[in-house]
């Protein structure tokens, strides 16, 4: 599958802000504005002017409902919650070449809200995946500590977890000693 530059800037913002949720380490990732302006710096979000209590309240209810499109049992259940997202943000697809990016669209409106700005980029992001019959790609890691969201692009959809290098090799590790106690029980 081809994703282009835009939608995967889309897809990596929609995980990560999904992944701020409490549920996966026990505590807020967007606990106060400044981890917000952090979480905008740290994915590059364009166009976003001051942001307040309400902007943060906003982006935590439009996170929850990023993280049912990535539980949804079925495609017409993402679909449906990706169309709410969209439509209520408003959308308004446009040309832009801002910030050294070459030509690209951006699908809310200006001067949008923090949240609107997610929901119908990130929204028509993963609503790319659902038209392309990829829903599966989007994924919880398998590791049973860890569950966080991620986006398997990998060519054969094999990819099990959020992080190869953390959930991956731990888990691989921890296999290989259980087998080798194993093998020394014998």
């Amino acid at each position: 599958m081809l994703i282009n530059h835009d939608t995967k800037f889309a897809l990596d913002s929609v995980v990560d802000l999904i992944n701020t949720g409490p549920e996966y380490d026990g505590r807020e990732g967007l606990a106060d504005v400044a981890a917000l302006r952090s979480y905008v710096e740290r994915n590059d979000v364009s166009e976003v002017g001051p942001l307040d209590e309400p902007d943060l309240k906003a982006v935590r209810e439009v996170r929850d409902r990023f993280a049912r499109v990535f539980g949804a049992a079925s495609t017409p259940e993402a679909a449906a919650l990706i169309n709410s997202l969209v439509a209520e943000a408003g959308t308004t697809p446009r040309l832009t070449d801002h910030d050294g990016y070459d030509w690209h669209v951006h699908y809310f409106a200006p001067g949008a809200s923090l949240a609107d700005h997610l929901a119908a980029d990130c929204g028509m992001a993963l609503g790319f995946l659902v038209v392309a019959g990829e829903r599966e790609r989007l994924r919880r890691c398998d590791a049973p500590d860890c569950r966080r969201a991620f986006v398997d692009l990998s060519r054969n959809r094999s990819r099990r977890y959020c992080d190869s290098r953390t959930c991956g090799n731990r888990l691989h590790v921890a296999a290989y000693r259980a087998r080798r106690r194993e093998a020394e029980a014998l």
